[in-house]
């Protein structure tokens, strides 16, 4: 709940944690709420030594409450990364990279990507539930032009959608994961993996989806043609509007109204209460993302000519194994 067990204002932000002590003593109790337990020997006596560590009385073992979390052996304050946190989680199309390095005066916008990036993939929260109810999915290439290939050839990235659709007008949660092979039991296993079953899935006529049905799934073929482009934003248009997010190689998820966290390893994602006609258009985030644990970097020159300009990230660069949760 706001106000108790995370700060529900960025007033109450400063008051709660205005120095690296307050801040050890919040994630303390986050990680020891029954006391202190020595990992080694399971003893609950300690001593706090004046690095900020808990030395266990037994057998003298040195624990840092900041051990195994995104704040293991950060020379930052850990005000500057609550903070961080704060701005990321309390917003509700999230922070830019930018944003962030202007917010907390970061010296490079590097360091403001690799930040977002860390607490992202924090907020993924291990025992997330699986999508149900409705869900539409769908998949997508992602990646520059390929002159002279056809669909996914070349240096394309499938990239595998599933929404959840509440109403009309109104989308849940979102799932996305980047496929290092467009088989059909990659697309099938990303389905199982990311739906409940028992669900209702609908999906265009790919032959992949057909396999749904004998696995527990209602399946909905929603039929899409050649003949008319617009087809798929009428039959299926939260999955279809979700690739649009990415302005260059895959780089912003969709990001759906998100509580704030109240542990800095977890999140939880509440469905989106938009009512615009295309509600995951507006969800969009413009911060920059991807699995590569490099900030993308554009280099354009006043004069220099479209040909010479730098491409964006190449797709190889961000395949994963893993799902961007939202």
């Amino acid at each position: 709940m706001a106000g108790v067990d995370y700060p529900g204002t960025y007033q109450e932000l400063l008051s709660w944690f205005p120095d690296n002590a307050a801040c050890l003593r919040y994630l303390a109790d986050l990680r020891w709420q029954q006391g202190f337990s020595c990992p080694a020997c399971g003893s609950t006596e300690y001593w706090r030594t004046r690095a900020g560590l808990w030395m266990c009385r037994s057998c003298n073992r040195k624990t840092s409450v900041t051990a195994g979390t995104i704040f293991d052996r950060t020379r930052t304050p850990l005000s500057t990364w609550f903070a961080a946190i704060w701005f990321v989680t309390a917003q509700r199309n999230g922070v830019s990279a930018r944003n962030l390095q202007r917010i907390l005066g970061f010296g490079s916008y590097e360091t403001a990507w690799a930040w977002l990036h860390k607490i992202r993939r924090a907020m993924v929260r291990p025992d997330r539930d699986r999508l149900a109810g409705t869900v539409e999915a769908d998949e997508t290439f992602v990646g520059g032009v390929n002159h002279g290939l056809f669909g996914g050839y070349g240096d394309k990235v499938c990239v595998c959608i599933a929404v959840e659709t509440l109403t009309r007008n109104k989308l849940g949660r979102v799932r996305l994961c980047a496929l290092d092979q467009a088989g059909y039991d990659d697309i099938v296993e990303f389905i199982t993996t990311s739906v409940e079953p028992g669900a209702t899935v609908r999906t265009d006529g790919h032959g992949a989806y057909l396999r749904l049905k004998p696995l527990g799934y209602e399946h909905h073929i929603a039929a899409l043609t050649g003949k008319q482009p617009r087809s798929a934003q009428t039959e299926l248009p939260p999955s279809t509007a979700s690739p649009h997010c990415s302005n260059a190689g895959f780089s912003a998820p969709i990001t759906s109204a998100t509580a704030p966290a109240t542990s800095p390893i977890t999140s939880t994602n509440s469905p989106s209460d938009s009512t615009d006609a295309h509600p995951a258009i507006q969800e969009c985030s413009s911060t920059d993302y991807s699995n590569k644990q490099s900030p993308p970097t554009h280099t354009h020159s006043a004069t220099s000519s479209p040909k010479n300009q730098t491409k964006p990230t190449s797709p190889k660069q961000i395949r994963s194994t893993s799902v961007l949760y939202c």
